[in-house]
Protein backbone atom coordinates (compact mmCIF):
# COMPACT_ATOMS: atom_id res chain seq x y z
CA UNK A 1 0.00 0.00 0.00
CA UNK A 2 1.45 3.40 -0.77
CA UNK A 3 1.08 5.07 2.94
CA UNK A 4 1.46 9.00 2.13
CA UNK A 5 2.90 11.23 4.65
CA UNK A 6 0.33 10.90 7.89
CA UNK A 7 -1.86 8.79 7.04
CA UNK A 8 -3.72 7.20 10.30
CA UNK A 9 -5.79 4.41 11.58
CA UNK A 10 -8.19 3.64 13.80
CA UNK A 11 -8.21 -0.05 15.26
CA UNK A 12 -10.78 -0.77 17.62
CA UNK A 13 -10.02 -3.96 19.85
CA UNK A 14 -6.60 -3.52 19.74
CA UNK A 15 -5.08 -5.01 22.58
CA UNK A 16 -4.76 -8.51 21.41
CA UNK A 17 -5.65 -11.24 19.07
CA UNK A 18 -6.65 -9.68 15.39
CA UNK A 19 -7.28 -5.86 16.16
CA UNK A 20 -3.42 -6.06 17.84
CA UNK A 21 -2.30 -7.99 14.60
CA UNK A 22 -3.33 -5.37 12.16
CA UNK A 23 -2.61 -2.27 14.22
CA UNK A 24 1.35 -3.67 13.96
CA UNK A 25 0.84 -4.57 10.48
CA UNK A 26 -0.34 -0.40 9.86
CA UNK A 27 2.43 0.85 12.59
CA UNK A 28 4.85 -1.29 10.43
CA UNK A 29 3.78 0.35 7.33
CA UNK A 30 4.26 3.62 8.53
CA UNK A 31 0.33 4.37 9.23
CA UNK A 32 -0.18 6.34 12.18
CA UNK A 33 -2.73 3.70 14.47
CA UNK A 34 -4.90 5.35 17.90
CA UNK A 35 -5.66 2.23 19.43
CA UNK A 36 -9.03 1.54 21.30
CA UNK A 37 -9.47 -1.43 23.68
CA UNK A 38 -10.91 -1.70 26.94
CA UNK A 39 -7.99 -3.74 28.35
CA UNK A 40 -5.43 -1.41 29.48
CA UNK A 41 -2.50 -3.40 29.98
CA UNK A 42 -2.77 -4.94 26.18
CA UNK A 43 -2.77 -1.53 24.62
CA UNK A 44 0.56 -0.55 26.55
CA UNK A 45 2.53 -2.94 24.44
CA UNK A 46 1.05 -0.69 20.83
CA UNK A 47 2.27 2.14 22.92
CA UNK A 48 5.78 1.01 23.05
CA UNK A 49 5.61 0.30 19.05
CA UNK A 50 4.26 3.80 18.62
CA UNK A 51 0.80 3.80 18.43
CA UNK A 52 -1.53 6.58 20.51
CA UNK A 53 -4.00 4.70 22.60
CA UNK A 54 -7.54 5.48 23.91
CA UNK A 55 -8.97 3.09 26.67
CA UNK A 56 -12.36 2.65 26.06
CA UNK A 57 -15.58 0.37 26.67
CA UNK A 58 -17.79 0.29 23.37
CA UNK A 59 -20.70 -0.28 24.73
CA UNK A 60 -20.70 2.95 26.36
CA UNK A 61 -22.18 5.59 24.50
CA UNK A 62 -19.97 8.18 26.05
CA UNK A 63 -16.86 6.16 25.23
CA UNK A 64 -18.25 5.89 21.66
CA UNK A 65 -18.30 9.82 21.13
CA UNK A 66 -15.16 10.13 23.05
CA UNK A 67 -13.66 7.40 20.04
CA UNK A 68 -15.64 8.64 17.28
CA UNK A 69 -14.20 12.56 18.33
CA UNK A 70 -10.38 11.59 18.27
CA UNK A 71 -10.84 9.59 14.65
CA UNK A 72 -11.94 12.51 12.68
CA UNK A 73 -10.21 12.41 9.59
CA UNK A 74 -8.83 9.16 9.62
CA UNK A 75 -7.84 7.24 6.69
CA UNK A 76 -8.33 3.87 7.91
CA UNK A 77 -10.94 1.96 9.92
CA UNK A 78 -10.25 -1.49 11.28
CA UNK A 79 -13.38 -2.66 13.74
CA UNK A 80 -11.86 -5.29 15.26
CA UNK A 81 -13.56 -5.33 18.59
CA UNK A 82 -15.88 -8.03 19.81
CA UNK A 83 -17.10 -10.46 22.78
CA UNK A 84 -18.59 -13.35 23.06
CA UNK A 85 -21.12 -15.80 25.06
CA UNK A 86 -20.94 -19.39 25.03
CA UNK A 87 -24.29 -20.74 26.26
CA UNK A 88 -26.12 -23.44 25.31
CA UNK A 89 -28.93 -21.91 22.97
CA UNK A 90 -31.42 -23.02 25.29
CA UNK A 91 -29.60 -20.93 27.95
CA UNK A 92 -29.75 -17.67 26.30
CA UNK A 93 -31.06 -14.51 27.75
CA UNK A 94 -32.10 -11.16 26.79
CA UNK A 95 -29.40 -9.36 28.42
CA UNK A 96 -26.99 -11.60 26.66
CA UNK A 97 -28.40 -10.61 23.64
CA UNK A 98 -28.17 -7.02 24.60
CA UNK A 99 -24.77 -7.11 25.55
CA UNK A 100 -23.27 -9.19 22.45
CA UNK A 101 -24.81 -7.16 19.76
CA UNK A 102 -24.16 -3.51 21.85
CA UNK A 103 -20.59 -4.30 20.70
CA UNK A 104 -20.44 -6.62 17.92
CA UNK A 105 -22.69 -5.00 16.24
CA UNK A 106 -24.44 -1.25 17.22
CA UNK A 107 -21.21 0.22 18.14
CA UNK A 108 -19.65 -0.58 14.42
CA UNK A 109 -23.17 0.41 12.94
CA UNK A 110 -21.99 3.93 14.68
CA UNK A 111 -18.16 4.37 14.18
CA UNK A 112 -19.04 3.57 10.44
CA UNK A 113 -21.57 6.65 10.75
CA UNK A 114 -19.72 8.84 12.34
CA UNK A 115 -16.38 8.00 11.83
CA UNK A 116 -16.95 7.13 7.70
CA UNK A 117 -18.47 10.70 6.79
CA UNK A 118 -15.35 12.68 7.75
CA UNK A 119 -12.62 9.92 6.22
CA UNK A 120 -11.48 11.73 2.77
CA UNK A 121 -11.58 10.40 -0.33
CA UNK A 122 -10.09 7.15 -0.46
CA UNK A 123 -10.39 5.85 2.79
CA UNK A 124 -11.10 2.45 3.55
CA UNK A 125 -13.29 0.53 6.26
CA UNK A 126 -12.63 -3.41 7.63
CA UNK A 127 -14.94 -4.75 9.62
CA UNK A 128 -14.46 -7.86 11.03
CA UNK A 129 -17.10 -10.43 10.88
CA UNK A 130 -16.74 -14.49 11.47
CA UNK A 131 -17.22 -17.57 9.69
CA UNK A 132 -19.63 -18.15 11.79
CA UNK A 133 -22.21 -15.72 10.14
CA UNK A 134 -22.38 -17.98 7.42
CA UNK A 135 -22.67 -21.37 9.61
CA UNK A 136 -24.74 -22.69 12.31
CA UNK A 137 -22.83 -25.86 14.05
CA UNK A 138 -21.28 -23.83 16.85
CA UNK A 139 -24.98 -23.55 17.99
CA UNK A 140 -23.13 -22.05 22.01
CA UNK A 141 -22.24 -19.35 19.89
CA UNK A 142 -25.33 -18.47 18.24
CA UNK A 143 -25.64 -14.99 19.83
CA UNK A 144 -21.99 -13.77 18.73
CA UNK A 145 -22.91 -15.65 15.22
CA UNK A 146 -26.39 -13.75 14.73
CA UNK A 147 -23.86 -10.48 15.81
CA UNK A 148 -21.78 -11.29 12.94
CA UNK A 149 -24.32 -11.70 10.34
CA UNK A 150 -25.55 -8.01 11.56
CA UNK A 151 -21.72 -7.12 10.46
CA UNK A 152 -22.29 -8.26 6.95
CA UNK A 153 -25.42 -6.16 6.51
CA UNK A 154 -24.01 -2.99 8.18
CA UNK A 155 -20.43 -3.69 5.92
CA UNK A 156 -22.86 -3.65 2.68
CA UNK A 157 -25.10 -0.49 3.88
CA UNK A 158 -21.90 1.75 4.55
CA UNK A 159 -20.04 0.65 1.02
CA UNK A 160 -23.51 2.19 -0.79
CA UNK A 161 -23.87 5.18 1.44
CA UNK A 162 -19.94 6.12 1.75
CA UNK A 163 -19.27 4.86 -1.85
CA UNK A 164 -19.59 8.79 -3.76
CA UNK A 165 -16.68 10.33 -1.38
CA UNK A 166 -14.97 7.36 -1.88
CA UNK A 167 -14.69 5.17 0.99
CA UNK A 168 -14.73 1.76 0.68
CA UNK A 169 -16.07 -0.78 3.22
CA UNK A 170 -15.13 -4.65 3.17
CA UNK A 171 -15.85 -7.17 5.91
CA UNK A 172 -13.39 -10.36 6.80
CA UNK A 173 -15.22 -13.58 7.64
CA UNK A 174 -12.13 -15.11 9.76
CA UNK A 175 -12.26 -18.87 10.78
CA UNK A 176 -10.33 -20.38 13.37
CA UNK A 177 -7.75 -17.50 14.49
CA UNK A 178 -4.93 -17.88 16.95
CA UNK A 179 -6.64 -15.47 19.63
CA UNK A 180 -7.41 -15.22 23.39
CA UNK A 181 -11.43 -15.55 21.77
CA UNK A 182 -10.62 -18.92 20.37
CA UNK A 183 -8.95 -20.02 23.44
CA UNK A 184 -12.47 -19.15 25.15
CA UNK A 185 -14.05 -21.11 22.77
CA UNK A 186 -12.13 -24.24 22.97
CA UNK A 187 -12.15 -23.96 26.87
CA UNK A 188 -16.05 -23.35 27.41
CA UNK A 189 -17.91 -25.41 24.67
CA UNK A 190 -15.51 -27.99 25.33
CA UNK A 191 -16.76 -28.16 28.64
CA UNK A 192 -20.18 -27.48 27.36
CA UNK A 193 -20.28 -30.65 25.35
CA UNK A 194 -18.01 -32.99 27.68
CA UNK A 195 -14.88 -32.77 25.94
CA UNK A 196 -11.59 -31.47 26.43
CA UNK A 197 -10.40 -28.50 24.77
CA UNK A 198 -7.62 -30.67 22.85
CA UNK A 199 -10.38 -33.12 21.64
CA UNK A 200 -12.75 -30.07 20.43
CA UNK A 201 -9.80 -28.23 18.74
CA UNK A 202 -8.69 -31.87 16.56
CA UNK A 203 -12.60 -31.53 15.89
CA UNK A 204 -12.74 -27.94 14.52
CA UNK A 205 -9.33 -28.18 12.75
CA UNK A 206 -10.39 -31.23 10.58
CA UNK A 207 -13.57 -29.39 9.00
CA UNK A 208 -10.83 -27.46 8.03
CA UNK A 209 -9.95 -27.90 3.99
CA UNK A 210 -6.06 -26.63 4.77
CA UNK A 211 -6.01 -29.11 8.20
CA UNK A 212 -5.07 -25.64 10.71
CA UNK A 213 -5.89 -22.27 12.03
CA UNK A 214 -4.57 -18.93 11.26
CA UNK A 215 -2.15 -16.07 13.33
CA UNK A 216 -3.31 -12.67 13.98
CA UNK A 217 -0.38 -11.68 11.66
CA UNK A 218 -1.81 -13.71 8.65
CA UNK A 219 -4.90 -12.32 8.23
CA UNK A 220 -3.04 -8.52 9.42
CA UNK A 221 -2.11 -8.85 5.79
CA UNK A 222 -5.45 -9.68 4.31
CA UNK A 223 -6.27 -6.71 5.89
CA UNK A 224 -3.61 -4.34 4.79
CA UNK A 225 -4.78 -5.35 1.26
CA UNK A 226 -7.95 -4.23 1.65
CA UNK A 227 -7.25 -1.01 2.92
CA UNK A 228 -4.84 -0.91 0.13
CA UNK A 229 -5.37 1.13 -3.12
CA UNK A 230 -4.83 -2.78 -4.64
CA UNK A 231 -8.36 -3.20 -3.37
CA UNK A 232 -9.61 0.30 -5.25
CA UNK A 233 -12.27 -1.24 -6.56
CA UNK A 234 -13.06 -3.83 -4.06
CA UNK A 235 -15.97 -2.37 -1.33
CA UNK A 236 -19.24 -4.32 0.17
CA UNK A 237 -17.69 -7.57 -0.17
CA UNK A 238 -17.00 -10.19 2.72
CA UNK A 239 -13.98 -12.18 2.57
CA UNK A 240 -13.52 -15.34 3.68
CA UNK A 241 -10.16 -16.30 5.66
CA UNK A 242 -11.20 -19.64 7.32
CA UNK A 243 -8.69 -22.43 5.10
CA UNK A 244 -11.49 -23.30 2.94
CA UNK A 245 -13.91 -23.79 6.00
CA UNK A 246 -16.77 -21.46 3.76
CA UNK A 247 -16.59 -21.19 -0.07
CA UNK A 248 -19.83 -19.34 -0.51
Amino acid sequence: MSAPERRRALVTGAASGIGAGAARRLLGGGVEVLATDIDRRGLAALSELGAETLIVDLADLRDRDRVIEAAVGVDYLVQAAGIIRLLPIEKVTVEDWRDVFAVNAEAMFFLCQGIGATMPAGGAIVNLSSSSAKLANTTEAAVYAASKSAVLSITRSFAYSLAPIPVRVNAICPGIIDTPMQDAVLEQVSAIRGMTPEQLSDLRETSVPLGRGASPDEIAELIWFLLSDGAGYMTGQAVNFDGGLVTW
